[in-house]
């Protein structure tokens, strides 16, 4: 019996071990990797749009002078756009990339395939991690409507202005990225953007959703857009 006892406790002990390493894991490991795979995203587009002429800086004080080159293709996992959220943080800045494949949604956000393209007609729709590889969404819930979404394609800065949400739905509420959502409070054509992620913070049973609209644009020359100066 003591054999038994001492046996089981031992299992016991090196499971509870091996669950402690889990999620220190999902905590802390998947968070460095993330971080480290979005700067790499990032520091790729500045490399593209100086290439081509045109670079915001990191917080879009200033630009490189530029020319005015050719919409790009969005291609199956490469970066296109920086999206800033300044309620979550005035450093907070997260490199959008194309498809929404696990291996996207682990080095940034991810737009879904099939949906508008940054600033034209149509719904605009990115979808992030609450939790796990960066935490890029893990504030989704602060988000209020008449905050600013800002993204920029290194020529372009986009304000969009949220206008509903966070709204709680299930995963199969495909709906929530039609071009014109209906629960958004939309009835006409426009230039739309929906951010997902899921709910609650620790799981994925639900999602979360924030509509908005494009509400202004400008040129990277022009400098940084009204919504990112402190």
């Amino acid at each position: 019996m003591r054999v038994i006892v001492r046996t089981v406790s031992e299992l016991c002990v090196t499971i509870g071990t091996l669950i402690v390493l889990f999620v220190a894991y999902l905590l802390f490991w998947t968070g460095v990797r993330a971080d480290g795979a979005m700067n790499d995203q990032i520091d790729r587009l500045h490399r593209q749009w100086a290439a081509s002429g045109t670079r915001p800086t990191a917080r879009g004080s200033g630009t490189a002078p530029a020319s005015a080159p050719k919409p790009v293709a969005y291609h199956y996992g490469s970066p296109f756009a920086i999206m800033y959220i300044p309620r979550l943080g005035f450093t907070w800045n997260k490199p959008v990339l194309e498809g929404t494949g696990t291996d996207v949604l682990e080095k940034g956000l991810a737009h879904y395939a099939g949906t508008a393209r940054l600033g034209q007609e149509g719904n605009f729709a990115v979808a992030g991690h609450r939790r796990t590889y960066g935490d890029p969404f893990k504030d989704f819930p602060r988000m209020r409507p008449g905050d600013a979404v800002v993204l920029t394609d290194g020529r372009t800065w986009f304000t969009y202005r949220i206008d509903k949400g966070p709204y709680k739905t299930v995963p199969t509420d495909v709906e929530v990225i039609d071009p014109v959502p209906r629960k958004s409070g939309y009835t006409r054509p426009g230039r739309y953007l929906t951010l997902t992620t899921c709910d609650p913070e620790w799981g994925h049973s639900h999602r979360l959703i924030v509509w908005a609209h494009l509400d202004s644009t400008q040129p990277v020359e022009a400098g940084q857009p009204k919504a990112l100066r402190r």
